[in-house]
């Protein structure tokens, strides 16, 4: 793959970013200094705010020119201008939500100083695009096309992509909605484990069925994969106590698709007021995993209900909306999409008093969106969270957030840890939102402010000594209501596990504890498993290899390959028992197979678990134990298909393999010189190491996998590691596209120095930039 890559340098130039020297650019005020080490993470000295956040975007736009002209279009509805009608279903969802509209009605609502900052990022990105790179990147070359200008609006687009990534309801209202629809209440009731009883069940009359859910669940799938969401997160924190330095630890490391560039940029940022390093979120001015010098914080998604579908009714004419008895007039929005080699599209986009309708039927039904994102409520939270000294500064930051929901893990040097949940969370006037309701009666809908940051859940200095968050349900019942789509409790059971029998922690340990790969959820099969009846060859050979098993998902086993597919085998009969027409729904698939992966499958083997112990009567007319033979049987029958008869080839690793994906990768070519992989990693979806495949295909590439590594060492920063799946740099020609990927592999990680004289002895390049009007820019020619 390096041979490629360096084969395109020698084709296309290595196109590389300007690190050294000194630039006059537009847009600061005062000089900034960007040092630079051998990772390529940049020390960025400034002398105010504005241009310290400059000089974050500057950097991204150096490195990361294309990932970032990718999420703008995204977010703008554009994609299809760059890759013609591939784009349109992206595109489409995109101009519907109304994104670009929402985006700049909040843009209008920070305070100054928050704006300044946002201003000065998009500035910045600007003039590493235009000024810190000699030539455009080869993506853009390849695809005959140049960077786009960046705005505030985009900065607060690419909050909102990720708020859209990380939202974990709206896609199972449509699966419950289609369960509901096809085999009735007492099959949603069976297979939703999160399901509760007292919830309302009765189909909504009018209730959009059959190819109009199905192709917004497409679309929704389409943008969710480009954005990169639908993961999961893992952090803890561990106090004083728990630890060999004497001094808290916090780690984390959050789960998002694989893919290259990775999601994150890190960074090390110095003013005269304030210090930080750690990890941006490419495409806005905030570290959401770092520390101060004084605390450290992680983040974790929540996966709170923050979004809500709702059925309407549309007059025969389509424009207008019932209202009660009645029809309202609504708001129509027309969108033009154009689409490169074609003509341009027109999407006319109907805004109801909930929300845009994002689907509709042929027989006036159709589905409109309400989610807190969406609203132009006033953003600050992540992008001040930098300059928290104390855990009650920390959760006063964590206030005014109406963007992702967050689970924000702190520790810092007196020894304090804790957790606070950020985000707005809506109040429902009716019923819980768990599957789409009637817009029209009177009653429905939210009311006009959130559940109150003062309500929601937060913690401090267990006396356990132990804070973790793995989403799982962040409260007990009784609180204000936060939802019911969160995961099975198997990672954070087990992180907790792990963390409490030991005193002795320290950095190296807690990345190792990332890796780790076993299996709570067999802990719960196991003897329902191991003590079925198994007379055919194959169901026998296949319970013989788990009865040895240690119950490690680790790349090597042949067992954990086994048992990946018995759980995938075994949750595909209990749902085709319950849901004969949805069952692919209900595993969390929809029958067009490009729907997205639900967090109904972060469940399914926590509900399997429960029926294998259970066993209740009239599941399976032939008995359970012939169920969980033929599974069995089936998994060693697919094994010997695509690893061969003797099972130690059906190594976990081997027979699953990662392999880190760029956009352009596509095609052996660009494959080669893009992407990375196939690796054998080890774990699945309800291990600490997240490497969840998809539900009716269990041999496939992990869908989500650890985007980020940090283990933060509270009373010396030094020792503190970070590491990204791949490198900080988004040109495969650099040194820093995967230079970090090794580390990552292993558990290991980078250090950001602290202290000004471990920066100097880390910096091996220095880039100055000095303020300059636009009439003394500094001229760049394109070549091709």
């Amino acid at each position: 793959m390096k041979l490629i890559a360096r084969i395109l340098g020698l084709a296309l130039g290595r196109r590389l970013p300007v690190t050294a020297g000194e630039l006059a650019v537009p847009g600061i005020s005062r000089r900034v200094t960007i040092g630079r080490d051998r990772h390529g993470i940049p020390y960025i000295q400034a002398g105010n705010d504005p241009d310290a956040w400059f000089g974050v975007g500057f950097c991204q736009g150096q490195d990361r020119a294309f990932q970032l002209e990718l999420m703008l279009r995204v977010f703008r509805g554009t994609l299809s201008e760059l890759i013609g009608s591939a784009g349109l279903p992206l595109d489409r969802v995109s101009r519907r939500l109304g994104l670009v509209e929402s985006a700049r009605r909040q843009a209008e609502q920070p305070e100054p100083e928050i704006r300044a900052n946002i201003e000065a990022f998009a500035r910045g990105v600007n003039a590493g695009v235009r000024l810190g790179l000699r030539r455009r990147p080869h993506e853009f070359l390849l695809l005959r096309s140049r960077p786009t200008p960046y705005t505030v609006v985009d900065v607060i687009g690419a909050a909102k992509l990720h708020a859209l990534a990380l939202a974990s309801n709206w896609d199972i209202e449509l699966a419950r909605l289609e369960i509901l629809c096809a085999d009735g209440p007492a099959a949603l009731a069976d297979l939703d484990p999160a399901y509760r009883p007292e919830h309302p069940v009765a189909i909504p009359p009018g209730a959009p069925q059959g190819h109009t859910t199905d192709r917004l669940s497409q679309d929704l799938a389409a943008l969710r994969a480009i954005v990169g969401g639908q993961g999961g997160s893992n952090a803890w924190a561990l106090a004083a106590s728990k630890t060999a330095s004497g001094s808290p630890i916090l780690a984390n490391d959050p789960h998002l698709r694989p893919m290259l560039p990775p999601h994150w940029y890190l960074a090390h940022v110095r003013t005269p007021d304030w210090s930080a390093a750690g990890a941006t979120y490419v495409g806005g001015p905030a570290i959401p995993a770092g520390h101060n010098g004084e605390c450290a914080w992680g983040v974790t998604a929540t996966l709170a209900d923050t979004t809500d579908m709702f059925v309407e009714q549309l007059s025969p004419g389509g424009r207008r909306v019932r209202e009660g008895d009645g029809f309202v007039a609504c708001r129509e929005r027309c969108e033009t999409i154009r689409v490169k080699g074609a003509p341009d599209v027109i999407e006319r986009v109907l805004e109801t008093p909930r929300g845009p309708i994002v689907a509709r039927g042929p027989a006036g039904e159709a589905l409109s969106l309400r989610a807190i994102w969406l609203d132009p409520r006033p953003v600050r939270g992540m992008l001040d969270i930098h300059r928290a000294r104390t855990f009650e500064q920390f959760r006063e930051a964590c206030a005014d957030w109406p963007l992702s929901s967050l689970s924000m893990v702190y520790a810092d040097r007196e020894g304090r840890i804790g957790w606070q949940m950020m985000g707005s969370v809506p109040v429902r006037r009716r019923g819980f939102g768990t599957v789409p309701q009637p817009g029209w009666p009177a009653g429905s809908g939210w009311e006009s402010d959130p559940v109150p940051h003062s309500e929601l859940p937060s913690s401090s200095d267990p006396a356990a000594g132990v804070i973790a968050t793995a989403n799982n349900s962040p409260t007990p019942e009784g609180g204000p209501w936060l939802g019911s789509d969160f995961v099975d409790g198997y990672r954070a059971r087990r992180i907790l596990g792990a963390l409490g029998g030991r005193r002795d922690w320290d950095v190296t340990d807690s990345m190792q504890l990332q890796l780790d790969v076993e299996s709570e959820s067999w802990k719960e099969m196991r003897a329902a498993v191991l003590t079925a009846s198994t007379a055919e060859p194959d169901a026998a050979a296949a319970q013989e290899l788990l009865a040895a098993w240690n119950g490690r998902m680790d790349a090597q086993s042949p067992a954990a390959s086994v048992f990946a597919i018995f759980c995938a085998a075994m949750g595909t009969a209990i749902t085709k028992a319950r849901a004969p027409r949805a069952w692919d729904w209900a595993l969390g698939r929809s029958e067009a197979g490009l729907a997205p992966f639900t967090l109904l499958i972060a469940r399914r083997d926590g509900h399997t678990a429960r029926l294998l112990k259970e066993q209740p009567d009239g599941w399976f007319a032939e008995g359970w134990g012939a169920v969980i033979a033929a599974a069995l049987a089936d998994s060693a029958r697919t094994l010997r298909k695509h690893g061969g008869p003797n099972p130690a080839s059906w190594n976990w690793g081997r027979i699953r393999p990662l392999t880190l994906r760029h956009p352009l990768g596509v095609g052996p070519v660009l494959g080669a010189i893009f992407n990375r992989g196939p690796f054998p990693v080890g774990g699945d979806g309800n291990t600490i190491l997240q490497a969840a495949s998809p539900p009716q295909d269990p041999l496939s590439e992990p869908l989500v996998c650890p985007s980020l590594r940090m283990a933060i060492d509270a009373g010396e920063w030094e020792n503190s590691r970070y590491c990204l799946p791949g490198g900080q740099s988004g040109n495969p020609v650099s040194p820093n596209y995967d230079d970090q990927l090794d580390l990552w592999l292993r558990g290991e990680g980078v250090p950001i120095a602290w202290r000004p004289e471990a920066v100097e002895r880390a910096v091996v390049k220095e880039l100055r930039l000095r303020p300059a009007g636009s009439e003394s820019r500094r001229a760049y020619r394109e070549t091709n």
